[in-house]
Protein backbone atom coordinates (compact mmCIF):
# COMPACT_ATOMS: atom_id res chain seq x y z
CA UNK A 1 0.00 0.00 0.00
CA UNK A 2 1.44 3.35 -1.04
CA UNK A 3 0.64 5.84 1.75
CA UNK A 4 0.63 9.47 0.61
CA UNK A 5 0.39 11.11 4.04
CA UNK A 6 0.75 9.89 7.62
CA UNK A 7 -0.82 11.43 10.69
CA UNK A 8 0.31 10.70 14.26
CA UNK A 9 -2.56 11.26 16.70
CA UNK A 10 -1.13 9.18 19.56
CA UNK A 11 -2.23 10.54 22.94
CA UNK A 12 -5.19 12.45 21.49
CA UNK A 13 -8.76 11.51 22.36
CA UNK A 14 -11.99 11.84 20.39
CA UNK A 15 -12.76 13.98 18.48
CA UNK A 16 -9.20 15.22 17.81
CA UNK A 17 -7.98 12.27 15.65
CA UNK A 18 -11.05 12.68 13.42
CA UNK A 19 -10.68 16.46 13.19
CA UNK A 20 -7.00 16.18 12.27
CA UNK A 21 -7.80 13.50 9.67
CA UNK A 22 -10.52 15.68 8.18
CA UNK A 23 -8.09 18.60 7.87
CA UNK A 24 -5.39 16.38 6.32
CA UNK A 25 -7.81 14.87 3.80
CA UNK A 26 -8.92 18.35 2.71
CA UNK A 27 -5.34 19.03 1.53
CA UNK A 28 -5.07 15.75 -0.40
CA UNK A 29 -6.01 14.75 -3.94
CA UNK A 30 -8.76 12.28 -4.79
CA UNK A 31 -7.54 8.69 -4.49
CA UNK A 32 -4.62 9.48 -2.17
CA UNK A 33 -4.18 7.44 1.02
CA UNK A 34 -3.97 8.81 4.56
CA UNK A 35 -2.63 6.63 7.39
CA UNK A 36 -3.69 7.67 10.90
CA UNK A 37 -2.05 6.18 14.00
CA UNK A 38 -4.07 6.59 17.20
CA UNK A 39 -4.05 5.35 20.78
CA UNK A 40 -7.75 6.17 21.33
CA UNK A 41 -9.62 2.87 21.74
CA UNK A 42 -12.80 4.44 20.36
CA UNK A 43 -11.08 5.52 17.16
CA UNK A 44 -11.93 2.29 15.29
CA UNK A 45 -15.65 2.99 15.62
CA UNK A 46 -15.14 6.73 15.06
CA UNK A 47 -13.27 6.27 11.77
CA UNK A 48 -15.90 3.82 10.48
CA UNK A 49 -18.61 6.41 11.11
CA UNK A 50 -16.45 9.22 9.69
CA UNK A 51 -15.88 7.29 6.44
CA UNK A 52 -19.62 6.65 6.03
CA UNK A 53 -20.53 10.28 6.69
CA UNK A 54 -17.88 11.84 4.43
CA UNK A 55 -17.75 9.37 1.54
CA UNK A 56 -14.04 8.72 2.05
CA UNK A 57 -13.20 5.02 1.90
CA UNK A 58 -11.86 3.24 4.99
CA UNK A 59 -9.38 0.95 3.24
CA UNK A 60 -7.85 -0.74 6.29
CA UNK A 61 -7.95 -0.83 10.09
CA UNK A 62 -5.48 -2.65 12.32
CA UNK A 63 -4.69 -2.88 15.99
CA UNK A 64 -0.99 -3.23 16.78
CA UNK A 65 -0.33 -3.41 20.52
CA UNK A 66 -2.07 -0.38 21.98
CA UNK A 67 -2.14 1.51 18.67
CA UNK A 68 -4.98 1.69 16.19
CA UNK A 69 -4.05 2.23 12.54
CA UNK A 70 -6.58 3.54 10.04
CA UNK A 71 -6.05 3.99 6.30
CA UNK A 72 -8.47 6.29 4.49
CA UNK A 73 -8.74 6.89 0.74
CA UNK A 74 -9.65 10.44 -0.22
CA UNK A 75 -12.90 10.57 -2.19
Amino acid sequence: MNIDKELDTRGLNCPLPILKAKKALADMLSGQLLRVVSTDAGSARDFQAFAKQTGNELVDQQTVGNEFIHVLKRR
